[in-house]
């Protein structure tokens, strides 16, 4: 018999709160009810918090993320649109795939993977091309674990004065990276129930700018499910053009409670405080992140790089069947090359603690040379002070691994 619970810390889903999962057992009710909009106007008007934005509107689609950014694409732009994106791990891979599948001319910019968005870039083409119609951008990168600068994509539209709308996709920053919308100029940003909200997979959400409002109104890209119109006619009301997943809305509903009553701000410090306490752990025991310098580094997901004679495949295999732990695997370029730390939604320092010491165990027993417990002692060390109030100093730049070029 095994006991106790077998850990996830995989960058999503990611634990379920039990107030969540409680909230989620509910008897199934009519969601053309009279009352039915007392429970989902609230979500609607919320979640804008969460986005960071005050004008627009915010859309729950049954799927995941991937469904919102289809959404986003088909209800605003024409196909032959010519567009600007990048490509620096598995999902905006995938992102500039759909692009292309939906009939765009994708401008890609091939970008290491270990980097992010390169505002330069984009700012290179955008003063030659004024044609480009949208700009995307990945702001959190969950296949290298890196965060990118949106703001200073929203710099490099406005200094060349491209009217262009700007796609973000946030599945796995918002709701635990600060993220805002308004202030950043982002017109469409994308994130699905089973990362930061800390709910099952299911709902995406799509968070739209007037501006995108306006541009939905004349784009000409087929588009039934997903369409705005249709959401917007019934989401006034308080209900959907399709039958919701009602228990998720209830789920969603105590997550976002939840995430009030600790405050965005200190949601966003405790998953910082959280990072930087893996970060530490990894570097102790002389390994390297994927992410290429500490200007990339995500507060959600740590791609961790495997030394060469290990298979990082083999650290998760031997993480889940050994040690009832779930690590998140490399995908694509890096597949076999790191392991993914998750460490967003329902955990603290102790879970985090628990990730590095099963992770130094699964890595050990695949051939990695480390000292059983380094990692451990270094986040310990670094939660202790950080909880204490005291903010203990960063590690000198000789003892931050760096990616190398691939």
């Amino acid at each position: 018999m095994r006991n106790g619970m077998t850990h996830l810390f995989i960058p999503g889903p990611t634990n379920v709160p039990e107030a969540v999962r409680r909230a989620m057992n509910v008897p199934m009710q009519d969601h053309r009810a009279p009352d039915f909009p007392e429970l989902t106007l609230p979500l609607f008007d919320d979640l804008k918090q969460v986005f960071g934005m005050t004008g627009g509107r915010v859309f729950c689609y049954p799927g995941s993320g991937t469904g919102a950014w289809e959404a986003a694409i088909t209800n605003t732009l024409n196909r032959g649109d010519k567009v600007l994106m990048s490509r620096f791990g598995q999902f905006s891979h995938l992102w500039v795939d759909m692009a292309e599948r939906l009939g765009l001319d994708v401008i890609c910019v091939d970008v290491e993977w270990g980097r992010g968005v390169p505002a330069y870039d984009y700012e290179f083409f955008l003063s030659k091309d004024d044609s480009i119609k949208a700009v995307f951008a990945t702001h959190n990168e969950t296949a290298t674990g890196v965060t990118s600068d949106v703001a200073a994509v929203r710099q490099a539209m406005d200094t060349c004065g491209s009217d262009a709308l700007l796609f973000v996709d946030g599945v796995s920053s918002i709701a635990s990276i600060d993220f805002q919308q308004d202030a950043w100029g982002v017109d469409l940003a994308v994130t699905g129930s089973q990362k930061g909200l800390m709910l099952p997979a299911g709902l995406a959400m799509l968070a739209v700018s007037d501006k995108a409002l306006e541009a939905a109104k004349s784009s000409t890209m087929e588009r039934c499910y997903f369409d705005f119109a249709d959401m917007i006619k019934t989401n006034d009301l308080g209900y959907f053009p399709y039958t919701p997943p009602v228990p998720l809305l209830h789920g969603l509903r105590a997550s976002l409670d939840l995430l009030f009553d600790e405050g965005l701000p200190q949601v966003f410090a405790r998953h910082h405080r959280l990072a930087e306490g893996v970060r530490r752990g990894v570097h102790a025991l002389g390994l390297q992140l994927c992410a290429a310098g500490p200007e990339w580094y995500s507060d959600t997901v740590s791609a961790i790089k495997v030394p060469e004679h290990v298979d990082g495949a083999e650290v998760c295999r031997i993480g889940y069947e050994r040690y009832r732990t779930s690590f998140g695997g490399g995908l694509s370029q890096v597949a076999g090359k790191v392991f993914r730390i998750g460490h967003l939604g329902d955990l603290n320092d102790v879970s985090c603690l628990a990730a590095l010491a099963g992770a130094e165990m699964s890595l050990a027993d695949a051939g990695a040379d480390i000292e059983l417990g380094a990692g451990v002692a270094a986040a310990q060390e670094y939660y202790r002070k950080a909880n204490a109030g005291f903010a203990p100093e960063t590690p000198a730049a000789s003892s931050v691994g760096t990616a190398v070029s691939r």
